[in-house]
Formats: C-alpha cells, structure tokens, sequence
C-alpha cells in the first residue's frame, strides 16, 4: 500500500540566495521550535510513528530482553584524587551513574554524588568535573534535559558536603582549578535574548574565559581572557601539573589545530584581578598542541604539526621560537598516537591506534625512548587513569564482545605486569557463540577502507542475512570497537550481522584520514560507505532489501546523503539527530564550529560542494523501480547541537517529495522525542526504549524473525 505522511504547509515564498544561486526554503517555519505550527506537525509526526513502532508483534518482547541484558554492573576506572579513589559504578539499570568514594583503591565504598537523586526520571545529568590538586575540592556540572548548557556546582571531598558556589552561562566549558585551591577558570557565554534551556537555536558566540573564587557570587568572577574580535574563538584552559603556567588552546572550530599562549600565573604581581598577560606561542590555527606535561619552563605537548598521526615535542618557555623546539617521540610510522599520560615522575603512557586496534606503550619521558609494551587484545582502552606523582595506572578494555576489563598496573619496576583489577560481565548471554572479524574493502577510488563484522559463528552466506551497517566519517572522530547490548540483541534474536565500517573523515590514520573526507572531499565518505553496502552484498552477507544503515550527528548526515544517492542499495535507514541542511547549519547554536569540516555556504566554492550532497537538497523520485528505504529519523527536543528542524525539514520534504510517488510502500518517519537532546547523559530508560523503537522499526521493515 502506497505510504502516505501528513501534509505540512510549504512557503513557496522563502528563497535564499546563495551567491548568486536561488534556493527554496519552504519549510523554514520549522526552525521556530515554539510556534504551534511546529508543535503540531511534531505532534503529527509523532502520531504516525509511535502507532507503527507500538505494534511490532516483539517489540514488548525486544524491550525486556535489552532490558534483561543491560541489567549488568557497570564500572569506570578508579581514580585517585588527594588521598581518596574516586569511581563511577552503575548497578544495573539505574538512569545515571553513581559516583563512589573509597579511603583505599579496596577500602569501603561510599555515595560521593548520586546524579538520580536530582531528578525523578533521571533527566539530570553529569557532564564535566574537576578535583583541586590537593582533592579538597570538587567541582562539577550539571546538564538538564540532555542540553549542552550546564551549571557548575561544587562540594567539599571526600565528605561530599555541598557548598553554596553556583555558575551559570555555561557551554563546552574548561575547568581549571588554581593549585592554592581558592578557585577555578571556566568559560560562560554572555547573556542572550530569549531563553536558555536547550531547546533555542540561537547561536553560541563570544564564549569568554573566567576565574571564579571558591566562597563567592558568580558576579564577582574575574573576566581573564576574551577574544572580542573572533566572536566564534572558543577558549580551552588548563593549569599544569607544576601549577605554574595557565596553558590557553585557542580553537575556532571542530578541526584538530589551535593556538598556543600562556600565563605565569606565578608572575602575577596582583594576582588575577583582570585580563591575563598571555604570551602568544603559536598565533595560527596550522596544528593542535595538547598539553600533556611540564619539567619547569620545558613543556611538551602533543601534536601533528607536520606529523599528520601525531608526535610529542618539547617546547621551552624561556625561548619559545619555533627554531628551538625538540622532538621527543617522533611520528610513528603506521600508527596514530591518540593520547599520552604521565606517571610515576618520568614514564610516559602512550595509546596508540593501528589499523583501529589499542596498542598501549611505556616510553621514557627524559629520552623519549620506548620501553616496554602492555599487553592488549583486538579493542580499545575505553578509560585511564594515573598521574605524575601516582605510581600505579588503571585503565580499561573493551571490544565488540568484551564488557569491560579493568587492568591494574604497577608502573615503579621496568617489568610491567598488568593485573586485572575488575572484570564486568554480562549475565545470561555465552559471548563464545559469537565472533568479530576485521576486513579491507577497496572503496570506488581504489582506497582500501577496514570494517569490522560481528556476527553468530557458523554464519550461512546466503545473501540473506539482515545486515546493519554503522558509519560516521567525520571531524577526526575514530570509531574503534565498542560493547553494546542492543547490537548483541540484534544479533543473537534477529539472526543479525552488525558492521562498523571505518571510512575517511574520521581520525582512524591521523589527519590524512580525516582532510580526505572532509570538505570539498567529503563525497569520499558517501563512497567509502556505500562501497562497505556492496562488499556485503557481493560477499554473500546479504542483499540490499536487508540492509539497514544507521548513523547519528554527522553520520545522521551519512545515512541521509547515502539514502538519497543510492536508494536501491539499502532496505532501511536509521537516521539519528543528523545534520541534514548543510546550507544553514552554521546559523545555528554551535554548528559554525563546524564550517571547518564541512564548509559554508556563504563561499561560493564551499556552496558547490555542500549543495552536491546536503541530504534536504538532494531529495528526489527514485528512478526505474527503486523507491525510497525505509527511514526513521530520529531527534529530541533539548538537542542544542544538532537542533531538531534539520530533521524535521528533511521528513517534511522527504514525506512531500514521495507522495506523488505510487512505488512508495516503505514507511518515512520521525520520532521525536522530548526532555532529550543530542545523546550525552541520557537516562537509561530513555535509552532502551530508544533502542526498542529503533529495532521494532528494523524488524517490521526489514522482515525480520525472532530466535529465542
């Protein structure tokens, strides 16, 4: 039966000129999320897919089984902080997760900060914290609704008494406490027109710096650094390990570069009371220095300044020209240094990605050299901890069939053998029944593209098989093995094959991976992705009716691109909070950070590439047979990142499009939902319900069967 959306006003009337170039916006009425216009047609919307995902024939059935499955404990690495260890546990299926406090790495653990006692459905939720140096103070924020806005809040540790410091204006803030503990730098926006709370468009600019005393009102706090010429600078602070130096990165956008100053804050004469003296070290935006640890004026950071898979160089402050500058460890030659930790006064640990797999090293910090190296299975190392002055690390594994397994390390000896210090499990499900495989596929440039499979061993290659297919693709963003209940759900009770496929955009070869997807390359990233679809097909995995791809942010903008330029080749389409209207997303909250990926329609040579692909602008009647997949969009109402109306555009346009369409049978929906944003903190329950929708969708457009 022909598919039939509801009909939404189009404005023939709005028309953008870009550079010459007439572009149609008929539906700008819903980028107003507050006109009952827009609250109607979310409502419609709403009362067209919440029926359809309702009456899947499992859908009650799917939801208890990820239920049942992601009722596991869940632990985060422990931490020391001050004399006291510091981790996050979930029991199970708690909202959010808690935060514990021991005396001793195995003493007795007790509630430090309990982020569900702040909301009855745990829509609040931790996002951002920070220890004084001696651990006495804590500070952290707090996110309402999923938003990006959070307010600071601080306590006493380990008593968790609660002081009266509150910091509003928050966004994408620094926490940076002074080492005399009598305060904290963080950044805040100036105040806006109209409200504040997650669900405005509004754009986020002139993000200010400032230096907030512990005791005081918010109004008293010190204005130390602002760029009032560079509206959309965002401003990145932290305090060395020494206490010494405020080390400032100056970043205009999403792209991996920044600028370079500091503060001798011991050269204060009267302390902070104003605009900081910075000293400029790099005043261009051609690398990114992240600051990793310091021996007196000598600071070394890491970078990809002319190392596109990154090296650690030394930079002495007491001649900072560029002439003078050291390399401590060079580039390796295959694989990219994603991150570097100091501990025990000179060793290095140093992560790196190859072939997007952990490898995890010890080098000296005085020489550089390589010392030893840990042992790792095929993942990654989803969490670290360990500093300087600490004599042990902890850090933990995870891949597309592990939990989790926290290793401890005593790093004082040069033999290093890692204990395991927890291991989380899941109960009920035999993870020996399943296997993971890695391949290389050519994509349509002839540029080899890995991709992980993961699937039930003794797999029948039948082209049948239902197949999800996950990618990204973006702002230097690598995609290494994860663990995810609802994927192993899909897998073991649908028959499914789930693939990561790791193409060009993202960060999984350095910054050569990342510049050839991004862009005027980015149609790169749409063919990598497309030629993972056909390496399934002609391998036997599947057919193209069966296979769903999904994406969220900037791999929603993916799928939609993937969905418009190859409608035959995918059954069914998972869009989640994806940038779909490439010519207007910079006007919007914090989407002109990402004119650096993307581009921006104001240039007339950024508007020929963005036009080419924008997933709202390329929406067309299929040719021969071929209909549109099925699609599912998905959004949320406090989305301040990604805000709603490009999704809700794009279905306006897609439901208008197709409905001179007799060939389309396949359903085109969105689901909106409320008290959520764009994926960070959102509360277990909303999570899983998500994840059964999203199934129930797949299953009754891709015809699946459930398996006991």
């Amino acid at each position: 039966m022909k598919f039939q959306g509801p009909e939404a006003r189009r404005d023939t009337s709005v028309i953008d000129d870009y550079n010459g170039t007439k572009i149609a916006d008929p539906y700008k009425w819903l980028e107003d999320p507050d006109s009952e216009e827009t609250k109607a047609f979310v409502d419609a919307q709403n009362d067209l897919s919440k029926p359809f995902l309702d009456q899947c024939p499992v859908r009650e059935k799917l939801h208890s089984r990820i239920k049942e499955m992601w009722d596991y404990p869940k632990f985060s690495c422990p931490y020391k902080r001050g004399d006291n260890f510091y981790y996050y546990h979930n029991s199970g299926l708690q909202n959010q997760s808690v935060m514990f406090v021991q005396d001793s790495v195995k003493g007795e653990p007790r509630v430090f900060l309990d982020p569900n006692a702040l909301s009855e459905d745990g829509t609040i939720s931790l996002r951002g914290t920070a220890f004084s140096e001696k651990g006495k103070y804590f500070a952290y924020g707090l996110s309402t609704s999923g938003s990006d806005w959070i307010t600071i809040k601080f306590k006493v540790a380990p008593s968790a008494e609660v002081l009266p410091d509150v910091l509003e204006r928050v966004k994408f803030s620094s926490m940076a406490w002074t080492h005399d503990e009598k305060g904290l730098f963080y950044n805040r926006y100036p105040e806006q027109d109209g409200k504040s709370d997650g669900t405005e468009t509004t754009s986020n600019l002139h993000q200010k710096l400032y230096y907030h005393r512990l005791g005081t009102n918010q109004s008293e706090d010190v204005l130390v650094a602002e760029f009032t010429d560079n509206p959309q600078w965002m401003i990145g602070a932290e305090v060395t390990e020494c206490g010494r130096y405020l080390v400032l990165a100056i970043s205009e956008g999403c792209d991996p570069v920044n600028r370079l100053y500091y503060v001798d804050l011991e050269g204060l004469k009267d302390g902070i009371n104003g605009l900081l003296p910075y000293v400029k070290v790099v005043d261009n935006f051609d690398a990114e220095y992240e600051y990793i640890v310091n021996e007196g004026t000598v600071l070394t950071f890491k970078t990809n300044l002319n190392a596109p898979r990154y090296k650690l160089i030394n930079i002495d402050l007491s001649r900072p020209d560029m002439e003078h500058w050291t390399t401590l460890v060079e580039e390796d030659e295959k694989s990219v240094l994603e991150w570097t930790g100091c501990v025990n006064t000179n060793k290095l640990v140093m992560c790196y990605l190859e072939d997007v797999k952990n490898r995890l090293f010890i080098h000296n910090l005085n020489t550089g050299a390589r010392e030893a190296q840990l042992p790792l299975d095929v993942g990654t190392i989803a969490g670290y901890s360990g500093k300087r002055k600490h004599t042990e690390i902890f850090y933990q594994f995870v891949s597309f069939l592990t939990p989790g397994t926290i290793f401890c390390c005593d790093v004082t000896s040069d033999t290093y053998s890692p204990e395991i210090f927890r291991n989380i499990e899941v109960k009920g499900f035999d993870f020996s029944l399943f296997e993971t495989k890695q391949i290389f596929y050519s994509s349509k440039d002839g540029t080899k593209i890995p991709m992980f499979i993961i699937h039930r061993k003794g797999l029948e290659m039948d082209g049948n098989n239902p197949v999800m297919l996950y990618g990204y693709g973006g702002f230097n963003i690598s995609i290494s093995p994860s663990f995810s209940v609802s994927r192993l759900a899909f897998i073991q009770h649908m028959g499914g094959v789930y693939a990561v496929a790791n193409i060009r955009g993202g960060g999984e070869y350095g910054e050569t991976w990342h510049k050839g997807g991004m862009l005027g390359n980015k149609q790169n990233v749409f063919d990598d992705f497309t030629s993972a679809a056909e390496y399934l097909v002609e391998n036997k995995y599947t057919r193209p009716s069966r296979i769903g791809i999904n994406g969220g942010s900037n791999g929603g903008l993916l799928v939609g691109a993937c969905c418009n330029q190859r409608p035959e080749l995918f059954g069914c389409v998972i869009a989640q909070v994806g940038v779909m209207d490439m010519l207007k997303f910079h006007k919007f909250t914090i989407g002109h950070a990402w004119t650096t990926d993307f581009g921006c329609a104001d240039k007339p040579e950024e508007f020929k590439w963005l036009i080419k692909y924008s997933p709202l602008h390329n929406i067309r009647v299929p040719d021969g047979d071929a209909q549109y997949p099925s699609v599912l969009l998905l959004t949320a109402d406090h989305d301040d990142r990604v805000v709603p109306l490009h999704s809700l555009k794009f279905i306006a346009e897609l439901q208008h499009v197709m409905r001179s369409c007799d060939k389309q049978t396949n359903p085109l929906m969105i689901r909106v939902d409320t008290k959520a944003g764009h994926g960070a903190g959102k509360p277990t329950a909303k999570v899983i319900e998500e994840i059964a929708d999203v199934y129930s969708f797949v299953y009754q457009t891709m015809d699946l069967q459930w398996r006991d």
